[in-house]
């Protein structure tokens, strides 16, 4: 009776206690005892210290949670907190670095994934939304992280559904698309296209209602109850939520004291900066006309000119049509429209000097068009009409000087030499005052 006793305390710290196969059917007969069972004080601690590792295994590592679908019970939330608790606990005690640390971590990993399932189960979600101006697209990927723009939390997607404006690029969770109260930013860009063109214009926190400028949260700059961020941009201040310190280069001070340090902004300035990068609206000559005497990269800049000279030639010439010579600047357009637009981007290529570089490629293939390769567009050339000397003459050339009133072209040494007037505004003038005296002959 006694080796059935010390038989019976074994298998209870053996076997599963979840596995009641073998405890019903009984002790299988004909079997050969453990090695240790004549001494059962040398394994009872070990009994002990297994008994426990089993249960932290079965409570981390098996799925006691699977139901079938549709039998939510609240107590499994309860149960996964518990053992995510218990998971944490174990990380702590065991061993740095220790190959049952990194197992308990995964396992936390694990645990944590289906606590977020249950609390926010996949529903059949709409691929499109509007709200607010905002063109919410459901996005598909599950392996990018991203953190959402509402509740600045991380966007699981293996696990939760979640949304981007095709316009402004916000991000945010499903079950966060009702709380939303920002419009969309490119409403802004459409409607109103311009900078704000000085530098940081702080009206104070006072001014503020000690409030966040955009979602009114109550801030201080103790950060309590939360921490009012600057925005160099609006020179506003804003809580944590609506400012994650992001950086972006500040018109203001590009314009102004030719300056390209990122500096930190708000959500929604970095968002409408981001989306007038590449807008043409800032007008140099007349904002900041003294930027040109300072900073040489602009005075560089002067093929814009030229290529402005070049446009009528490309637009006469089907050859030119053909090859879509025009497109090579499809990403400024307009250069093409003027000479005086600029964009922030431009500034930012012009500092870096990547925008000479490729204005210097694109005036060269232009002119070897017209000069070299085509001859429709040689034919459209000039001679020097007060000289009659030397090649033929394009506008855009750099010793050349253009009419203001005819755009008949000449060489430059030869235009400010010569005292009298243009020939060709002259041939011109003699023409109209011919005109009438022919009409009234007839009569």
């Amino acid at each position: 009776m006694e080796y059935d006793e010390k038989l019976a305390l074994f298998r209870q710290g053996r076997l599963n206690p979840f596995d009641r196969g073998e405890e019903e059917n009984g002790p299988q007969e004909g079997k050969t005892p453990p090695l240790h069972e004549g001494r059962p004080e040398l394994f009872s601690s070990e009994t002990r210290t297994q008994n426990s590792d089993r249960t932290m295994d079965l409570g981390l590592a098996e799925d006691h949670f699977s139901r079938p679908v549709g039998s939510f019970v609240a107590s499994d939330i309860e149960q996964l907190k518990l053992a995510i608790e218990e998971c944490k606990r174990l990380i702590l005690e065991l061993p740095e670095h220790s190959e049952r640390q990194k197992d308990t971590v995964v396992k936390l990993i694990h645990l944590r994934l289906k606590l977020q399932e249950l609390k926010d189960p996949e529903e059949d979600e709409p691929n499109l939304r509007v709200l607010l101006e905002h063109r919410f697209s459901k996005e598909k990927s599950k392996s990018v992280k991203q953190t959402c723009d509402k509740c600045s939390t991380i966007i699981w997607g293996l696990i939760q559904t979640w949304y981007t404006c095709t316009g402004c690029y916000y991000r945010c969770h499903s079950k966060c698309m009702n709380l939303i109260t920002k419009p969309c930013v490119r409403s802004k860009v459409s409607h109103q296209s311009e900078y704000e063109l000085s530098i940081c214009p702080e009206i104070g926190l006072d001014r503020q209602d000690y409030r966040c400028a955009e979602c009114r949260t109550p801030v201080s700059l103790r950060g309590v109850p939360s921490e009012a961020r600057q925005c160099d941009y609006t020179g506003q201040y804003y809580c944590s939520t609506c400012h994650w310190n992001d950086t972006a280069i500040i018109p203001a001070r590009v314009i102004h004291n030719w300056e390209f340090e990122p500096r930190k902004v708000c959500r929604s300035s970095m968002r409408y900066l981001a989306l007038m990068l590449s807008r043409p609206v800032l007008r140099l000559k007349e904002i900041n006309p003294l930027l040109f005497n300072f900073v040489e990269e602009l005075v560089e800049i002067r093929l814009r000119q030229d290529i402005l000279l070049m446009k009528p030639y490309f637009i006469t010439c089907k050859e030119a049509m053909e090859a879509r010579l025009l497109l090579q600047l499809h990403d400024r357009q307009h250069f093409v429209e003027n000479d005086d637009m600029y964009s922030l981007q431009d500034l930012i290529d012009i500092s870096s000097g990547r925008l000479s570089c490729s204005l210097t490629e694109i005036h060269t293939t232009f002119a070897k068009h017209i000069k070299l390769d085509c001859e429709r567009c040689q034919a459209k050339g000039f001679v020097c009409e007060l000289c009659k000397e030397g090649d033929i003459l394009f506008p855009f050339d750099s010793h050349t000087s253009v009419c203001h009133d005819c755009s008949a072209v000449f060489h430059r040494d030869c235009y400010y030499d010569n005292s009298t007037t243009c020939p060709r505004c002259a041939r011109m003038t003699e023409r109209k005052q011919d005109e009438p005296s022919d009409v009234k002959d007839p009569a």
